[in-house]
């Protein structure tokens, strides 16, 4: 039996996902549009609130070439030229608009920006907020935002379908933590829903980013892009125990960090691109048959530390170890997800007033290996753009959506196998040796 019409929820623009790019998108689109904002969990369990390093800006016009030749061959000169240029060319009026916002960066004694360096960068052009960077860009976004009255919230609210017909999107079907099912429609459906950490066994994101996204758009048709291009960061805080990975951000090694074998023997150079950072510590755990290597910090004191990288400088010494004196376990874990939803530069996908952001989406600015610190300047300047995009369309969307029998859907354990199976398959049909070397672990990634 189909759901009566007059029980939908209708609004201008969905928008799926707390984070960084969801929260963005919404600022940036007019006041006069109604915004339903839902996401799976609570409004900060967004993986921006991790993002620990910073957030990558053009210091100035000399800077635009060696920038931009660092993005591409991170990404093994496999990203989108266009979209690379699109995002260091806007990178500082959307830094201008954080700062306006209220965002906050560290600062050096006479008041300028601390830029600091990460791996595969040949210039410091990264700004921070001690190891906090994402927590004090999402946070600034999410206060503004809360006090927008066209913007509203809907927490512990999972999208477990699109509405479409004839390849235009008309909204989605969502299911609150009590089982109750509704239908969203909209003019303008956008998704912000991460990457897929929580497919993995062993990974820096929350559990609940299962790629959603991916799985609703394998089964609708809505093209996909380089699904088998995930980054898997070399350094997270070693532990046996279940659950989310304690990222040690690339800025660490950025501040002088080195990593060290089993025979406390420095095995590689810590700045080069992550991708060859993870495979020099896989190869070096072969060899000596182990799951861990260790990173020090020998180029700071505790106390410097301490303030530069409060959390981090915590988190390992709640494990018994000083960084900056101690050899910290570390190892390679699911990070960050390179393709995605294909997307243009303006956030819009394969079906019609259905867009993507963020995480969520690949247009292919980082290619095969996301450069560090382009991700939140990714999400920023992508979302600003897929707002505008939406902003000047003026087209006439068809009002005749399709009826939505939620009675048909499967109970959520069901569904979210055969999300899991669709997201798999795909990126074995891709990749079947980083599917046999990351995602076949005991029937687990």
């Amino acid at each position: 039996m189909a759901m009566k019409k007059e029980n939908y929820i209708y609004t201008n623009t969905v928008i799926v996902g707390s984070g960084v790019a969801g929260l963005f998108t919404a600022l940036c689109l007019p006041s006069n549009k109604d915004i339903l904002l839902i996401t799976k969990e609570e409004l900060k369990d967004a993986d921006s609130y991790l993002a620990q390093g910073g957030v990558c800006v053009l210091k100035s016009i000399d800077d635009f070439d060696c920038y931009y030749e660092d993005t591409m061959k991170a990404g093994h000169y496999e990203n989108n030229p266009d979209a690379v240029r699109v995002m260091i060319e806007s990178s500082q009026d959307v830094i201008q608009t954080l700062v306006d916002l209220g965002v906050e960066f560290d600062t050096e004694d006479g008041g300028t920006f601390d830029y600091t360096r990460e791996g595969a960068h040949r210039q410091n052009r990264i700004l921070h907020y001690k190891d906090e960077t994402g927590k004090q860009i999402t946070d600034t976004l999410l206060s503004m935002a809360r006090k927008r009255r066209n913007i509203t919230f809907v927490t512990q609210t999972t999208m477990i379908d699109f509405i479409e017909k004839d390849n235009e999107c008309y909204g989605i079907v969502c299911e609150d933590d009590f089982g109750e099912m509704g239908a969203i429609i909209a003019r303008n459906i956008i998704l912000a829903t991460g990457g897929i950490g929580g497919l993995f066994l062993n990974s820096t994101n929350f559990p609940h980013i299962t790629g959603d996204s991916f799985a609703l758009s394998l089964k609708h048709g809505v093209e996909l892009q380089d699904m088998n291009y995930i980054q898997i960061h070399p350094t997270t805080l070693y532990s046996k125990k279940k659950g989310r990975r304690f990222l040690i951000s690339e800025s660490v090694r950025g501040e002088g960090a080195i990593l060290l074998n089993e025979n406390g023997e420095r095995f590689t150079d810590e700045l080069q691109p992550r991708d060859v950072v993870t495979n020099a510590i896989v190869e070096e755990m072969k060899k000596f048959g182990t799951d861990h290597v260790y990173l020090t910090l020998p180029t700071m004191t505790s106390e410097e530390a301490a303030k530069r990288f409060p959390n981090i400088f915590e988190a390992c010494k709640d494990e018994g170890y000083d960084i900056t004196r101690d050899a910290v376990p570390v190892t390679p874990a699911q990070h960050y997800m390179m393709g995605g939803v294909k997307t243009d530069i303006n956030g819009a996908t394969s079906m019609k007033y259905l867009y993507a952001v963020g995480e969520t989406a690949c247009n292919g600015v980082h290619g095969k290996n996301r450069l560090a610190s382009n991700s939140l300047l990714e999400s920023l300047v992508f979302a600003q753009r897929a707002a505008e995009l939406i902003a000047l369309d003026k087209s006439v969307k068809n009002d005749k959506f399709p009826d939505i029998d939620l009675k048909s859907y499967p109970k959520k354990e069901v569904r979210e196998k055969e999300f899991r199976e669709l997201i798999m398959n795909e990126i074995r049909r891709k990749d079947e040796d980083f599917y046999a070397k990351w995602c076949n672990n005991e029937g687990e990634c």
